[in-house]
């Protein structure tokens, strides 16, 4: 089976949606549930829209990025996408 080609830009268009993403999950953890009792303030729920915003934005773009790749290298989609999000959330060891 043949190597699937990826990009550093690739690369860090995933890291930069995983980190909102990341972020997303954080304020998740602060705030509690919406439905909590008590619930969440209006600034509490601006602060997440926010951040959900810039996650979905971030998902768009390095989606975007992997399916114009994938066209482009005559790849298949999926596989792009495997190769990216395991060369982020596993990377291989530095070499020394």
């Amino acid at each position: 089976m043949a190597e699937i080609e990826i990009t550093d830009e690739l690369v860090a268009l995933q890291q930069a949606s995983d980190e909102a993403h990341a972020y997303l999950k954080q304020l998740t953890e602060k705030f509690g549930r919406p439905t909590q009792d008590g619930g969440w303030s209006e600034e509490r729920h601006a602060d997440w829209d926010a951040a959900w915003a810039a996650w979905s934005d971030r998902v768009g773009i390095a989606q975007a990025a992997v399916t114009e790749h994938a066209a482009a290298t005559g790849q298949d989609r999926g596989m792009v996408e495997a190769a990216v999000k395991s060369a982020v959330r596993h990377p291989a060891p530095a070499e020394a």
